[in-house]
């Protein structure tokens, strides 16, 4: 574990920076002690799209690590964070000599697949108030984001990015869903009242 921690940086990134950008050598994997960021692809036509957030105690970039390529996507903070830099050099001995951490690995890898096929399922099959409120429940897997807490601060706008929609359908969502007693909604923060009912509106 001494080695473990010598081998981490923790750097604090502040609200609109970047913690890693498509394209660079992947040389740490990435950790979000706290704060908010986003996983998001800009195109040089000027689209913008985010894939996911990340929020307290999660983890992101192995599977980069473990195909040795260049970084695929941009990570950027939507509010200050702090975020661990964990070396190359000390993941793949992890990787090379600890079980417990390759079940880490092999149950991270399989939730993210899982959420990223949820994604598709919920694009294609529901309507907007409920991939709206799945994608908000997505963000409190407990595996993926042991650290998240039931109060998300996060703009309409960002949440739109995330769930694929205008902002201004994001407000007539989340009013939805606040007239269902499953969220409230405050300027600039949202709280989780009723998690399961996200998880499973639309059903």
């Amino acid at each position: 574990m001494e080695q473990v921690k010598r081998d981490i940086v923790v750097r604090t990134v502040p609200a609109g920076g970047y913690v890693c950008m498509k394209g660079e050598t992947v040389g740490h994997w990435l950790g979000v002690v706290n704060g908010l960021v986003k996983m998001a692809s800009n195109r040089s036509t000027g689209k913008a799209t985010s894939f996911v957030g990340l929020s307290d105690g999660s983890w992101f970039g192995e599977g980069s690590l473990l195909k040795d390529e260049a970084r695929r996507y941009d990570v950027i903070a939507l509010r200050d964070s702090r975020i661990a830099y964990m070396k190359r050099s000390r993941f793949q001995n992890l990787l090379d000599n600890s079980i417990p951490f390759n079940r880490f690995l092999l149950i991270q890898i399989n939730e993210r697949l899982g959420q990223f096929i949820g994604m598709i399922e919920h694009e294609r099959l529901l309507d907007t108030d409920a991939r709206l409120a799945r994608c908000l429940a997505s963000m409190f897997n407990p595996l993926l984001y042991p650290g998240s807490s039931l109060e998300l601060r996060i703009s309409q706008e960002e949440i739109g990015l995330l769930a694929g929609i205008s902002r201004q359908r994001v407000n007539q969502a989340l009013q939805t869903l606040e007239q269902g007693g499953l969220l409230r909604a405050d300027y600039g923060t949202l709280t989780i009242l009723d998690l399961d009912g996200l998880r499973n509106f639309g059903a």
